[in-house]
């Protein structure tokens, strides 16, 4: 099935609305804004499928005008069926200046002999701010299904002014390469990946902040790293995809604050 979605979020004094919506089956987009007045719009992703099914080709284009502020959701876990050929997604986001864009979908599931290509590519405006989450699971590890997915692959590309500032390139391919091997899980079975990037952002307190709630998590192996520009990398590993899943969530709860302030004095 060939699906798209395209999104284009605008701003009026100071609350962001959906400016343009359109998508094909299985799309569906839904706005959860709970308070109208507060500023950020809400949307909700959700789809009519069980989960990405073999053939599968979807395209999302996402556009967050200047000074707009987007936090995107979805719906559910993102199910990837047994196939034959493989499927999909290409998401390509524009945040004009000023603007944010908040994303931390749920975790991808793949199944047993499955193949997906996701690809993100975000590109940024002066004084862009982009939150942004994976989590991957190892399939479906109550029913024996660990590691038996075929290939999965996802490439995130940030550009800054058209420039490439981040490149992510995750391939796993279990029958080919050994996951528990050392440089690869090293005997955890989830993974996930946050990016922070705001010109505005006090990199330094908020590495503190994330390094002490990370210091909590007795059961998940972290890294923080500064990127190339001004914002963090955080790799997480762990057992389950609800508690890095959380995780990322409390993380990306604590750049609220800066990317509000920053937006509603832009003008």
């Amino acid at each position: 099935m060939n699906a798209k979605l395209h999104i284009q979020v605008a701003v009026k004094k100071t609350c962001s609305f959906l400016k343009h919506v359109f998508f094909t089956t299985p799309f569906k987009v839904m706005d959860i804004t709970e308070d109208k007045a507060a500023g950020p719009l809400y949307l909700m992703l959700m789809s009519a499928s069980p989960g990405v099914l073999d053939g599968d080709v979807y395209e999302i284009k996402i556009e967050v005008e200047r000074n707009a502020v987007l936090y995107l959701h979805t719906q559910a876990y993102q199910r990837i069926f047994y196939m034959k050929q493989g499927a999909s997604q290409q998401m390509t986001v524009h945040v004009k200046e000023g603007a944010a864009f908040i994303y931390l979908p749920h975790p991808a599931v793949p199944h047993q002999q499955s193949v997906f290509t996701g690809i993100n590519n975000f590109y940024l405006h002066i004084n862009a701010c982009l939150v942004f989450g994976e989590v991957l699971t190892c399939g479906r590890k109550l029913n024996g299904e660990s590691f038996l997915f075929s290939k999965y692959h996802s490439i995130t590309q940030v550009f800054i002014n058209e420039a490439l500032v981040i490149k992510e390139n995750l391939l796993m391919q279990p029958a080919l390469i050994e996951v528990s091997a050392i440089g690869q899980l090293e005997g955890f079975t989830h993974q996930a990946s946050l990016l922070i990037l705001d010109e505005h952002l006090d990199c330094k307190n908020l590495q503190s902040l994330i390094l002490e709630l990370l210091a909590e998590k007795i059961n998940i192996e972290s890294g923080v790293t500064a990127a190339p520009v001004n914002g963090l990398i955080i790799r997480l590993l762990g057992n389950g995809a609800e508690e890095l899943y959380d995780v990322l969530k409390q993380m990306a709860g604590l750049v609220k604050p800066v990317t509000q302030k920053k937006i509603y004095h832009a003008t």
